[in-house]
């Protein structure tokens, strides 16, 4: 994978930020030296192993341990009666104490509403006998009608949750869609469509895990855990148990991914802390892959009804969207207020006058909603795909359609048709980049010839808007403290929640800049809630920005404190000191220089030589906040693909993506991010699918069936970059989500331009070769009938 255009903030410069620094990390993780949960090991370790529901929806008769608990090894079983009193408080900062939630009991209580719903906990000497006894546990079942199907069960009268009458979570809207149809009714093109998406996962490398082990002689609780948000875990556990939040340390320190999944805690990570206080030891619980599919979460799985207006020259005059979201049995957290933004985003970066949504949320008999990198996606899906049929209906190139409602610079700052502000976007400019990367004139002369020879190409596109580190009141501070050790060496310390997005070289490029230091002597620590400052962790597209502002507060008292000693020192003025890779000098002594170790001595060792006013020391804490709601970031996906007709086949020829994040940190971060987005939404596209039959039960459930993008599915992806300073700290955005946001529907758009001589219309996914045989096949089925008269019922 390479970059295509070179991009400004490769140039030759004495600043850290924006060169291509090397990873920090990349040392101990491609030698197989990192720490991940499962490399923990504490003294006389006991391991969790869980017992599952194998029916979708059923009431809980009767639960009998015994033999179990008489396995040699086997320390305890946990039921629903042991651990759910435990609860003292379960909500999550992200939401507040005082949010309506949705209920999500450590184990199944009286019923289990999904296949892998966790009914009992067996501890043992080891996993192997943990999983033996877990299968001794017998359990009676009374089977009931399962709501497998969202959309059908919406309103029904099997419920998944008792209290929710329907099975409706909740619902938001904007307008009401009635005030659209006048313009609806006057406009010369309207194209409707209803887009389905399937139900698949943020599937990390690494499962979910934890150790936890508690002190019950000082009441303290100790975690391992892969997560992204160490912070949040440590309030989230102290309020589980009723303990105080000073009395419970997470340790983080490697994560092999977690794309949203890992940002809160879920039902299993509640019941290892609720046993731990009843062991004598650690208690470790580590997922298997069968488990993490069958029980760790769902996204992406949705459906709506897309509406888009057109005046006789192909402006957009209104859009609504009437959406539908899965949200399993136990989604985490509550989606009503997390998924407003679908709506919100639906108008994306296009000119829209008049548009409105309604966003209804339903419980099914399956694996709970988690949150999956841009977990408001569904809106660039519905929007850009209804684009390119709306194009194909008005008898345009959805290309033109596209370039005659963007956005344009001059018509920034302003709001979108439902009420969000817009500003520092550049949606015209990344799309015309990634145009002529491809160069789009010559790419439609290239598909004529191939469809002369019965080869079928396509392009699609999708340029979409992503709001980046947000002021939700949980995330909306970041705090940095930065120590500089009497050797001049220096210690950076952040909340961390890394998990392969690399904040520890981020957060040592910020820091030598901040300070004016050699980076090499920058050391990141991260992970370690006794030690680090609070902060909200990985999410939404936030670190970049709120690091750099956490660090630039802390660094700029310490820097001032590092130039009056040296002007002290110097015996110059404190405006005539430079101080640039850890050494001071000034202009009227260019043969004197102190090196930051000479500094940090006088600051901790000969403080009687330090300038008045100036404290001993060099260390500092300092806290961010955010200035603006939203920091907007933007881009454009350019899909090329070809279709075997015949097999059903999807080739992936040519990805290209424009991107505006602003300045780069680092740009080899800032493009492995986008890489692996762009990944993850191509496997959204083609491949990826949490399927259910009839009765609930999930059938891909391992690697065999539920299939990912490999090497050999995904082309070398070709970037552009435009670098619009946003208004937060440095001038960057936030680019963690936008490749999984904006891959899917332009692969999809590709498909449908491919097979677009053949009638085939592109609106439910994946785009899997079975599919891809049936849409072509019921296609070439109605052109028959149409031109024989005949009617296919």
């Amino acid at each position: 994978m390479n970059a295509h255009t070179p991009n400004p903030s490769d140039e030759a410069t004495d600043r850290y930020v924006g060169s291509r620094a090397l990873r920090v990390e990349d040392l101990r993780l491609v030698t197989g030296t990192g720490t991940y949960v499962d490399d923990v090991v504490r003294p006389g370790m006991l391991h969790a192993c869980f017992v599952r529901s194998p029916i979708a929806r059923g009431r809980i008769l009767e639960i009998d341990v015994s033999e179990a608990l008489a396995l040699d090894g086997v320390h305890a079983v946990f039921l629903a009666e042991d651990l759910n009193p435990g609860v003292h408080e379960q909500w999550y900062s992200l939401e507040g104490k005082d949010a309506k939630d949705t209920p999500r009991p450590p184990l199944a209580d009286g019923e289990v509403r999904f296949v892998g719903d966790p009914v009992a906990m067996v501890v043992a000497v080891d996993r192997y006998v943990a999983e033996d006894a877990a299968e001794l546990v017998v359990v009676d079942y009374e089977a009931l009608p399962p709501v497998v199907d969202y959309a059908a069960g919406l309103g029904g009268t099997h419920l998944v949750h008792a209290d929710y009458p329907g099975n409706l979570v909740g619902e938001l809207a904007g307008r009401p869609m009635e005030d659209l149809e006048p313009v609806f009714a006057g406009a010369a093109h309207v194209v409707c469509e209803t887009i389905h998406q399937q139900s698949h996962g943020p599937v990390p490398m690494e499962t979910r895990g934890m150790v936890a082990e508690w002190s019950a002689p000082s009441g303290e609780m100790t975690m391992w855990a892969s997560t992204q948000s160490p912070h949040e875990l440590r309030a989230f556990c102290a309020r589980l148990l009723g303990v105080a939040e000073h009395k419970v340390r997470v340790v983080m320190r490697d994560t092999g991914g977690g794309f949203g999944q890992k940002q809160l805690p879920l039902r299993e990570d509640m019941c290892v802390m609720l046993a731990a206080r009843k062991l004598p030891a650690a208690l470790k619980w580590i997922e298997d892959r069968q488990e993490h599919l069958m029980s760790a979460g769902q996204a992406r799985h949705e459906h709506g009804e897309a509406r888009m207006a057109f005046d006789a020259e192909g402006n957009i005059l209104a859009a609504s969207l009437d959406h539908v979201m899965d949200t399993g049995a136990y989604p985490t957290p509550s989606p009503v207020g997390s998924s407003i933004v679908v709506g919100l985003l639906f108008p994306g970066p296009y000119r829209i006058p008049e548009g409105t949504f309604r966003s209804r949320f339903a419980f099914s008999n399956t694996s709970g909603r988690v949150a999956y990198r841009g977990p408001w996606q569904f809106e660039s899906m519905a929007r850009e795909v209804i684009l390119d049929i709306g194009a194909r209906e008005i008898g345009m190139d959805p290309i033109e359609v596209r370039r005659r409602n963007m956005l344009r610079r001059d018509e920034l700052p302003t709001f979108n048709c439902m009420g969000m502000p817009y500003d520092n976007i550049t949606p015209l400019e990344t799309f015309e980049q990634a145009l002529e990367i491809l160069d789009f004139e010559a790419f439609r002369r290239e598909q004529a010839e191939a469809r002369e020879q019965g080869r079928y190409i396509g392009v699609g596109t999708c340029t979409y808007v992503e709001p980046t580190a947000g002021a939700n009141p949980f995330l909306s501070t970041e705090g940095a403290t930065i120590r500089i050790e009497p050797s001049g060496r220096v210690n950076v310390y952040t909340s961390g929640g890394s998990c392969g997005n690399s904040l520890e070289t981020t957060a040592n490029q910020l820091a030598a800049d901040a300070l004016g230091v050699l980076l090499e002597d920058v050391n990141s620590i991260q992970g370690d809630t006794a030690v680090t400052p609070f902060g909200g962790g990985t999410g939404g597209s936030r670190s970049g920005s709120m690091v750099a502002g956490a660090i630039a507060e802390t660094a700029s008292g310490l820097r001032e404190r590092i130039l009056a000693i040296a002007a002290h020192k110097l015996e110059v003025p404190v405006e005539e000191v430079e101080f640039v890779r850890s050494v001071a000098t000034a202009k009227s002594k260019p043969d004197v220089s102190l090196t930051l170790a000479e500094i940090a001595d006088i600051a901790y060792f000969r403080v009687d030589q330090l300038p008045p006013g100036v404290p001993a020391g060099l260390e500092a804490s300092g806290r961010y906040r955010a200035q603006v709601p939203m920091v907007w970031a933007n881009a454009t996906h350019v899909s090329v693909v070809e279709v075997d007709t015949v097999t059903g086949h999807v080739e992936v020829l040519r990805h290209i993506v424009s991107e505006d994040c602003g300045p780069m940190i680092n740009p080899n971060v800032v493009e492995g991010q986008i890489f692996g987005g762009t990944v993850q939404g191509i496997g959204g596209a083609l491949l990826e699918h949490l399927v259910y039959d009839e009765d609930g039960n999930p059938v891909t459930t391992t690697f065999m069936d539920y299939l990912l993008p490999t090497a050999t599915e995904v082309p070398v992806i070709e970037l552009g970059h435009i670098e619009t300073p946003g208004p937060g700290p440095g001038g960057f955005k936030g680019v963690g989500e936008g490749g999984a946001i904006g891959a899917p529907p332009a692969v999809a758009n590709a498909v449908a331009d491919a097979l677009a001589p053949l009638g085939v219309k592109i609106t439910r996914m994946p785009l899997t070769p079975s599919v891809i045989v049936d849409l072509v096949d019921e296609a070439r089925e109605r052109t028959a009938d149409a031109t024989t008269g005949t009617v296919t019922a």
